[in-house]
């Protein structure tokens, strides 16, 4: 059904025109496009390196304010907390996070597709090729790799590190906070965030005791699943021959896929002796803290603030 007056707002007076505007109008409805300038899609597109828990908060949060959101992955993630990770689309297609849905694309075209239907993407481009492909506003390193991957402060106008291994105004020009405790989610300007100690955050009175490494190299196996509830001692995967049990009680809030080939020392899970088998499906406290900076530096950046 058409509707007069029809045709975009371009200023048009002469017949010739008019037409441009008509047809732009309804080139836009048959496309199902949302009528946006090409200039305002840029500005409001975000890419994300990085697709595992914390980076997915990040990605979901940008996604709920309005932002166009591509993250980039490697082929095969080795995510603990799969089941709250948009890294998980890179092995079953697609992936829901609190209902919102985040499709695998094979190509920068596809992405903007997937992204024009209110949809997060994610592309295989660990090296971010396609950065400079799209210009976007934005760019987050969110991979949590503890050290700089390849991230340069020239990739957009504002390029956002999470955790240490950064150097805001020389890497990037914010870094955001990660580690647990007062200072999680600040905003850095200048400098470093706090070194990694090595030593997991605190939760339900448990540190080193809830995160899972593996004493032994090989593949790795499970028949255990992410929310499933164990008791210490239980034993929940095998590396190769080799038996990995449970380290304390509680919930499986995380657990690598199977048949990975892991070195010593890598970490395999995550359980939480709280209990909660509902958290296993939503973003932590952590995660929403460390995406609200982000949001926050953002939107700061679009109503032009100083970096």
């Amino acid at each position: 059904h058409l509707f007069a007056p029809i045709g975009l707002d371009i200023g048009a007076k002469t017949p010739s025109e008019i037409a441009v505007s008509v047809v732009s109008e309804l080139m836009a409805i048959y496309n199902k496009t949302s009528k946006k300038s090409l200039r305002d899609k840029s500005e409001n597109l975000i890419i994300v390196r990085g697709a595992g828990d914390l980076a997915s908060a990040t990605i979901l949060r940008l996604h709920n304010a309005g932002y166009r959101v591509l993250s980039l992955e490697i082929e095969k993630p080795t995510t603990i907390r799969r089941t709250v990770s948009y890294s998980t689309a890179m092995v079953r297609g697609e992936m829901s996070i609190e209902g919102v849905m985040c499709k695998r694309v094979e190509s920068v075209e596809e992405a903007k597709s997937v992204m024009d239907n209110s949809m997060i993407a994610i592309l295989h481009d660990p090296a971010g090729v396609s950065i400079k492909k799209l210009h976007p506003a934005v760019v987050v390193d969110a991979i949590i790799a503890k050290k700089n991957l390849g991230t340069t402060i020239d990739m957009a106008p504002l390029v956002i590190a999470l955790g240490p291994g950064f150097i805001a105004k020389k890497d990037c020009h914010i870094v955001v906070e990660t580690m647990r405790g007062h200072y999680l989610g600040t905003i850095i300007r200048q400098g470093s965030a706090i070194a990694n100690t090595g030593e997991p955050g605190e939760i339900g009175g448990e540190s080193v005791r809830r995160v899972l490494h593996s004493p032994y190299a090989g593949l790795f196996m499970s028949d255990k699943h992410i929310g499933d509830i164990v008791t210490i001692g239980e034993v929940i995967a095998t590396v190769g021959e080799k038996e990995i049990t449970a380290t304390l009680s509680g919930v499986i809030r995380g657990l690598l896929a199977n048949n990975i080939e892991i070195p010593v020392g890598f970490k395999i899970g995550d359980i939480d002796p709280r209990g909660d088998v509902k958290s296993c499906s939503t973003v932590s406290d952590k995660g929403r803290a460390i995406a609200g900076a982000v949001l926050e530096a953002v939107d700061a950046f679009h109503s032009g603030r100083a970096l």
